[in-house]
Order: structure tokens, then C-alpha cells, then sequence
């Protein structure tokens, strides 16, 4: 046992091990009537005043995995709000009850009806009906939240369901933060999304903010056997696709309010999320 093997002069804590505890931040789980699944909301709120218009505050898709990292974040940012004059964020990780940081449901929640998608697939509308109907009002009774500040990250299919959201509701937040998203998803259905995006976005009082970005080793040269891995990444052009995306979008004149790609250098396609919170927060805050 551990215990016995302590060397000599090590202390002996009175108290066993016990899990740790992430400052200023909470857990429940949810049942949603809209989608019919149970998800794992956390959420942390700034142990400072809200500003007059309430705390900006940004949702996170994938929050078993993307939560921990994003709460401290919004903690550095409560330290040097004196500094940098941003007000620290509210951060809502939507995950599912599991000690996995990533769920297989994801693949029904985070992507766009298509046709002739199996079951199991297809329910970001749904998904994002929860997050409005739902969600937002939870979160609205513990903290005072800035309606003209929200912002939705994702990475991977989550980044596709932020994409999702954006082309199709694009007053449900007013930045939105796509982390290697996955376009190439049945044939880049969710680009279909563009047609009347426009129209959509003219009403709006603030237009919408976005950021794309991917690691620099997710699109290997072409050139790998067929059905291999650096084959299919290839066929996928996650670099490509971003930032083509981020361009067109930027092109849009008055439709968006900021369009950017950032590329991390040697990052691949999971540790890519890592700098994408980060650069994110900045982008959101900023």
C-alpha cells in the first residue's frame, strides 16, 4: 500500500486522498424534454460584481472534456479584470453524465439534419431548441447574464453544430467559437446553411463574431494508402475548409461583425482544442 511506502521524513497527511475540486463551480444533470436526453451541465459564475448589463457568458459543447480548462480561464480573467478592463465570464459546459470527456451522443446532438441520416444522427436542431428553451433560462435564474454577450464554443463536431447554430439561428449568440469543425460532414451539408444567411443576419441589432481555427497537422499532404488515416484527414481538408469559410464569411460585407482563422503550428486534431479555448476566450472577451 501507498501508505507503507513513504520514505523517511515524508509527512503523513491525517486525511485520506479525495477528489479534487474545481473552484467556483457546479454540476446537475438534466433531462431534456425537447431532446429526451440527459446531459451533465457545469457551470461556473464569477466571484465578482456582474457588470451593469450582467456577465457575458459562453457555453461550451463537449463540457466533460472542455469545462475544467474554460472555468479557469473565466478565474484568470475575474484576477485581471482590473487590467484588461473585460469582465469575466459566466462558462455553462454541456456535457452528459458519464466519466467519459467524450459521449456518443454527441453524433445525434452535434450534427445538422440531413437526408437519409440514420437515427442516431441529425438532431442539432433539437439539441439547440434545448439550449434556447431550456438551458438558457436555468442559467438565467443563477447569475446575471448580458443577453448581448453570449458566445458557443465547439470543437470537432461540436464545432460543426457551432457552425450549425450560426448559419441558422444566428441571434442565439452573438460570438461563435468553431474549433476544427468537422465541414466535411455528409458532403458539407452544413454549408447549406449560407443560402438566405444574410437575410437572416439583417435584422440583427449586433451582428455575429466568428472564429475558425485548426491545427497545422490536421491536413496531411495528399497521398496516404486508401482508407488509411492521413488518406481520409486529407479528403477532409479541415485547414482548407476553415479557412475558406472564415474568408467567405469576412467577404459577406455587414454580416458579420468579425470573421477569423487562426492556425496553431504542430497541433493536431485533439490537442488543437487546447489553443482554440484559449485563443476563443480571448476572441470572445476581447
Amino acid at each position: 500500500m501507498l501508505g507503507a511506502t513513504l520514505l523517511p521524513g515524508v509527512a503523513r497527511a491525517g486525511d485520506a486522498w479525495q477528489d479534487v475540486v474545481l473552484p467556483q463551480a457546479r454540476q446537475r444533470d438534466l433531462v431534456s424534454s425537447i431532446t429526451g436526453g440527459r446531459y451533465r451541465i457545469f457551470i461556473s459564475v464569477p466571484d465578482t460584481p456582474a457588470p451593469a448589463a450582467g456577465h457575458p457568458v459562453l457555453y461550451a459543447l463537449d463540457g466533460n472534456a472542455s469545462f475544467p480548462m474554460l472555468a479557469q480561464m473565466a478565474r484568470t480573467a475575474a484576477r485581471r479584470a482590473k487590467a484588461t478592463g473585460q469582465a469575466a465570464p459566466v462558462v455553462v459546459g454541456i456535457g452528459y453524465p458519464t466519466g467519459d470527456d467524450y459521449h456518443p451522443d454527441r453524433g445525434r446532438d452535434y450534427t445538422p439534419p440531413t437526408p437519409g441520416a440514420p437515427a442516431t444522427e441529425g438532431g442539432a436542431g433539437r439539441f439547440l431548441d434545448f439550449i434556447e428553451q431550456e438551458l438558457k433560462p436555468l442559467v438565467r435564474t443563477l447569475a446575471p447574464i448580458d443577453p448581448q454577450r453570449q458566445a458557443l464554443y465547439g470543437h470537432s463536431y461540436g464545432g460543426l453544430c457551432t457552425l450549425h447554430a450560426l448559419f441558422t439561428r444566428p441571434a442565439m449568440f452573438q460570438t461563435y467559437l468553431a474549433a476544427s469543425p468537422s465541414i466535411w460532414y455528409r458532403e458539407r451539408a452544413v454549408l447549406a446553411g449560407l443560402e438566405g444567411f444574410d437575410k437572416r443576419v439583417a435584422a440583427l441589432a449586433v451582428k455575429p463574431s466568428v472564429l475558425l481555427c485548426a491545427g497545422e497537422l490536421e491536413q496531411p499532404a495528399a497521398g496516404g494508402a486508401p482508407g488509411s488515416r492521413d488518406a481520409i484527414a486529407a479528403e477532409r481538408r479541415m485547414i482548407d475548409e476553415a479557412r475558406a469559410l472564415s474568408v467567405k464569411l469576412g467577404a459577406m460585407n455587414g454580416t458579420v461583425a468579425r470573421a477569423e482563422f487562426m492556425l496553431f503550428a504542430r497541433e493536431n486534431h485533439g490537442s488543437a482544442a487546447f489553443p482554440a479555448m484559449a485563443r476563443g476566450m480571448e476572441f470572445f472577451l476581447a
